[in-house]
């Protein structure tokens, strides 16, 4: 079940990383902010899973997010909608891209967390996809 948090106002960094990863608990998107290569944001809604105090998304390996990822490893995240509005603090963060993805691991625990929904997404969308690890600024 989502939780909203209500946080009063937003910020660009928490001063804790366990306060941070806090407020990822409970939910099941993302907003993810990579950036081109102009600098200019792009806000993508993502599923997630959280592990070892790190984030991580289960992506195709040619979207948007990937490239932009492999150009610049800067990126933000806050909890959020499904339509992608933030129901918390945005997080200055890194991401990587992990190739190949822990795939028994992370499949797992993306099956365990999206059930059916995980199990559908990747038959029609093909098993090219990597794994992009997030991790938080302290």
């Amino acid at each position: 079940m989502d939780v909203p948090l209500n946080t009063g106002h937003q910020t660009t960094r928490s001063t804790s990383g366990e306060r941070s990863l806090t407020q990822f608990e409970g939910q099941r998107y993302i907003a993810l902010e990579t950036l081109r290569r102009n600098g200019e944001p792009v806000k993508t809604t993502v599923w997630f899973i959280e592990d070892g105090g790190k984030l991580y998304v289960w992506t195709p390996a040619t979207s948007g997010k990937a490239k932009r990822i492999r150009n610049n490893s800067k990126v933000r995240v806050a909890p959020s909608s499904a339509g992608g509005k933030p129901k918390g603090e945005w997080i200055d963060a890194k991401a990587r891209i992990l190739n190949p993805p822990d795939s028994s691991h992370s499949a797992k625990l993306m099956r365990r967390k999206y059930g059916f929904q995980f199990w559908l997404v990747n038959l029609l969308h093909g098993r090219d996809r990597i794994m992009i690890e997030i991790e938080l600024a302290q």
